[in-house]
């Protein structure tokens, strides 16, 4: 998949919605033939390939940047949990995990999304779900501590969080909960001001 971007007038905010592991086929945006992807209500959906992680926190940090995206859902498995889960938290390690990522970061990151809210969004669509401050060590952790710690200070800090499904999760089911997921974070998105929507 490639990586889609938005129309430059697109006054709706964006949400960046990426499935980081190039395996996974449960989250695709294009749901039909015009190519054009799924956006939750109220905002757009900047779709973003996997790569390698180095260049795709790269890219997703990019992404951020841009004052009109404000959420980022991160999107991958677990094998921890028969159910989705939130993970609210990353901590400061490698990719391997045998050192830290950054020798003057925080020891951990949290997750800026509206976890709470994701949740019972996806508890009344009939999913398990659940959250949980434990990080797994893969490039999802990796990712959701590296673009958390690179964040500038102030108050306009985009919602970022990781989805992960059940490691057997069909598709399909992967597919909903991402939509759900990232609506329930569109719900929590003011609109974007005249002068970023252009």
């Amino acid at each position: 998949m490639a990586d889609i971007a938005p129309s430059p007038s697109d006054a709706r905010p964006g949400i960046v919605i990426c499935a980081w592991d190039a395996g996974e086929t449960g989250w695709d945006p294009i749901e039909d033939l015009s190519g054009e992807p799924w956006s939750p209500n109220g905002a757009r959906t900047v779709a973003v390939a996997s790569a390698d992680p180095e260049a795709l926190a790269s890219t997703l940090t990019d992404h951020l940047r841009d004052q009109r995206c404000r959420a980022l859902l991160l999107v991958g498995r677990t094998r921890r949990s028969d159910g989705f889960r939130l993970q609210m938290r990353a901590e400061n390690r490698s990719l391997d995990g045998e050192h830290r990522q950054t020798e003057d970061g925080p020891g951990v990151a949290r997750a800026t999304a509206p976890v709470a809210e994701m949740v019972r969004a996806l508890r009344e669509a009939g999913m398990a779900a659940g959250a949980t401050s434990d990080a797994e060590e893969d490039a999802g952790s990796y990712l959701l501590y590296r673009i958390l710690a690179n964040l500038p200070d102030g108050a306009d800090t985009p919602a970022i969080g990781l989805l992960r499904a059940p490691e057997n999760e069909p598709d399909a089911a992967v597919q909903r909960a991402v939509k759900t997921a990232a609506q329930a974070m569109a719900r929590q998105m003011a609109p974007l001001p005249r002068s970023r929507a252009v």
